[in-house]
């Protein structure tokens, strides 16, 4: 007489994680390509929210020109507008760090100031992202595929 089999053989367990690893090793990749997608199109953003916000700067402080730092167009809530601390932008942003990218915001250190460059550079290159973005005064954003070297040569996003 047979006896009542009660749970899973090895085997079909060892069936069923086999499967699951393959669904694994299928869909991780599928998901990191999908987040540095997701941050480069939040870099692109960024750039050019800071681009707005510096013409807003430059437009409300015209004895100052565009803003001295990127830390000029933030504030801390609850923030109180002046030039040094516009509250244009969040303070994650105006920090100089989000979703994996890097900005580094550089004026030309003139009084009322007439050009500035944006850069924004993957915290981690391949991981948090692949491609470097930039822009200046003409509010123009380019892209440099390699991840460095962005310039107002660096061909402009579509």
């Amino acid at each position: 007489m047979r006896r009542k089999q009660d749970g899973f053989s090895l085997i079909e367990l060892l069936i069923v994680v086999a499967i699951i690893l393959i669904m694994a090793a299928i869909a991780v990749p599928n998901y990191l390509r999908s987040r540095l997608v997701a941050n480069e199109s939040s870099a692109a953003q960024s750039v050019r929210t800071i681009n707005t916000a510096v013409i807003t700067y430059s437009s409300t402080y015209q004895a100052q020109g565009f803003p001295p730092t990127l830390g000029a167009l933030g504030g801390v809530p609850p923030c109180t507008a002046s030039s040094t601390n516009s509250c244009l932008l969040d303070d994650v942003l105006s920090a100089g760090t989000k979703a994996g990218y890097g900005f580094v915001y550089t004026g030309d250190g003139l009084t009322p100031s007439v050009t500035y460059a944006i850069v924004a550079t993957p915290v981690s290159l391949g991981i948090s992202g692949q491609r470097q973005f930039c822009s200046d005064q003409t509010s123009v954003i380019r892209f440099e595929p390699s991840g460095t070297g962005c310039t107002a040569a660096s061909a402009p996003i579509q």
